[in-house]
């Protein structure tokens, strides 16, 4: 599902406090028991821990792209030409290489299931050691394990055929989105930087033809203006979209490897609700966006600018349409219907993230093992089954957890706003309690709750900030007359 990013230059004492307060209350695990941090240094210090022999990738120019204060590296690429094609080689890294099966480090991740990240903070899956230094991608000139992925594309940017194999890379580059899409407009002699924008537009174009669409979701930041707060859309950079590709066409190769095997676990989405369709129509015209009855909600997203602000609030809404994304375990039975990622508009898996999410590395294990035709062992069946369960509810405390970071931010804008007036939408309500709705004040970039009596979904009111409580959040808004 699409996150919704805050960032803040300095992060207030009251937002750290409820920060800290917000995962407790989610009950995240927070340091790491001593059991498992003594396995993390011994594993690190010895080296991978399955013993298995890997092929030799320490030639290929790898580089990684992320955000520049990253230290969890999980994917390297490498795109060179193929005939009048291209060849990708994606490496991920092989966390399966430092977690023992059964031992302190898994049971620890398999209750933690994810990275959880606010402002300033992080809370990760695996110890740092693991996470940040043996088993990251790092940029020193180590060789580390990784699950290479080498997809060959034909002109278009179609995907003909792919392999996977456990080797040794080095990452040549740690870069930053906003230095490579700086070095692509100049024309940098970077021939992956090139062939990304080249594969990444195609991958951009096919996704449309099928349907799909991808939600480059604008970051939010919070800035000081003077003694007060405000919230700010950051558009996002083209080169995001065209590295998010790359991961994409990776997650739907391991969906098709699984489905053809019988085995796996997919990231499933169902269609979308035409209530919410409706709703997001209300909020288009609402922003002033014009959305066609003819135009679908795909072909709607893709003309949107996230250069202009009402088109960023308008992204930020359409995260609803996200709901109900789950994961489905692959029985094996052909007739199995909950295989589709409607977003994607293709099976889908997630396979790429493994030191921040735990079942990707379950299902980049399936992978490499289904390839290679060798049997999947049992540690990686028995965990394949408690995947679903595992992620859900740790997919269901990062939502919470993420909403509460959004509310927290919003409250710091808002704190100075008390008894202020904005102009705003009804952008939903609540048959069970029809005098609660949520409003979007596009002034200040904020969605909050509101009281009122027979307000209609769609409706323009006034609303009049009545309370704000930093600390946990909440705040108190009442729709007038």
């Amino acid at each position: 599902m699409p996150r919704r990013h805050i960032t803040l230059p300095s992060v207030p004492a009251p937002l750290r406090e409820g920060f800290r307060t917000l995962a407790e209350q989610l009950e995240i695990p927070g340091e790491f028991p001593p059991e498992v941090l003594a396995e993390a240094s011994q594993v690190a210090a010895s080296g991978p821990v399955d013993g298995i022999h890997r092929e030799d990738f320490t030639d290929l120019g790898f580089i990684t792209i992320d955000p520049a204060s990253s230290t969890d590296l999980d994917q390297a690429m490498y795109i060179e030409r193929n005939g009048d094609g291209y060849r990708v080689h994606y490496a991920i890294a092989d966390v399966a290489a430092w977690v023992p099966p059964g031992g302190a480090i898994d049971a620890e991740a398999r209750s933690r299931g994810l990275t959880h990240y606010a402002p300033g903070w992080r809370i990760p899956l695996h110890p740092q050691v693991l996470s940040e230094k043996a088993g990251s991608l790092l940029a020193d000139g180590t060789p580390r394990p990784a699950l290479v992925w080498q997809m060959d594309l034909d002109a278009d940017g179609e995907v003909r055929s792919w392999d996977l194999r456990r080797g040794m890379v080095i990452n040549r580059s740690k870069l930053d989105y906003m230095g490579v899409q700086a070095a692509i407009e100049r024309g940098t002699d970077l021939t992956t930087l090139k062939l990304l924008r080249e594969v990444g537009e195609r991958r951009q174009r096919i996704e449309a033809e099928r349907g799909g669409v991808s939600l480059g979701i604008p970051g939010q930041e919070v800035v000081a203006d003077g003694d007060k707060w405000r919230l700010e859309f950051r558009t996002p950079l083209a080169v995001e979209g065209w590295n998010a590709q790359i991961s994409l066409m990776t997650g739907m190769c391991a969906a098709r490897t699984m489905l053809e095997a019988g085995v796996g676990v997919l990231r499933t989405l169902p269609s979308a609700d035409e209530r919410d369709i409706n709703r997001l129509r209300l909020t288009a015209g609402s922003l002033g966006l014009d959305w066609p009855a003819d135009v679908g909600y795909p072909q709607f997203v893709r003309s949107l600018d996230a250069s202009c602000p009402a088109d960023q609030a308008m992204m930020n809404a359409c995260i609803t349409l996200f709901r109900g994304a789950g994961y489905t375990l692959i029985t094996g039975d052909r007739s199995q219907k909950a295989t589709w990622h409607a977003a994607m508009a293709a099976p889908y898996a997630h396979v790429t993230a493994p030191l921040r999410r735990l079942v990707d590395r379950f299902v980049g294990q399936v992978c490499v093992e289904v390839i290679a035709g060798r049997e999947i062992p049992d540690w990686l069946t028995e965990g394949l089954a408690s995947m679903p369960e595992l992620m859900t509810e740790a997919d269901r405390r990062a939502k919470k957890f993420e909403r509460g970071i959004v509310s927290l931010a919003e409250a710091l804008v808002l704190g100075e706003r008390i008894g202020d007036r904005f102009d705003a939408t009804v952008v939903d309500t609540d048959n069970r309690s029809p005098e609660r709705v949520v409003v979007s004040l596009p002034e200040v970039a904020v969605e909050i709750p509101a009281s009122g009596s027979g307000i209609e979904l769609g409706s323009v009111v006034r609303v009049r900030i009545e309370a704000v409580n930093p600390r946990s959040g909440e705040v108190k808004a009442v729709v007038e007359r």
